[in-house]
């Protein structure tokens, strides 16, 4: 594929925008206007990945926003894990990273995606 430029970029960008109140998902996939809000979506999602890439989350991050979004403190969790406080704040600190099985538990207690923590 060819390399997008910032223009081309801009363009899809603004062009989606108008699309997006027009076509709808009652809009057939195969109507000119949904065609096009495909490809110049495509085209701006291309460029932001070149230029816009997102970062995946660390484990320390994934627990400590697990945590955050479950009101659950470090002390709480270390109680339901059987482990202390200082190990807990090692994974959210970064110090250290969860075997396989307590990893497998913190995705549990904190409703985490178990594919989440094994991608990184």
């Amino acid at each position: 594929m060819r390399k997008i430029t910032e223009e081309q970029y801009r363009l899809a960008q603004a062009r989606v925008e108008e699309l997006l109140p027009v076509v709808d998902d009652s809009t057939p996939l195969d109507s000119p206007k949904a065609v096009e809000l495909m490809m110049m979506s495509d085209i701006v999602i291309e460029y932001e990945k070149e230029h816009f890439p997102i970062e995946k989350p660390t484990v320390a991050e994934l627990i400590a926003d697990g945590l955050r979004e479950n009101k659950m403190t470090q002390k709480q969790l270390a109680k339901e894990l059987g482990l202390s406080t200082t190990r807990i704040n090692d994974f959210v600190s970064g110090k250290s990273e969860p075997n396989l099985m307590t990893a497998g538990r913190i995705c549990h207690l904190l409703k985490i995606q178990p594919s989440a923590m094994l991608m990184l």
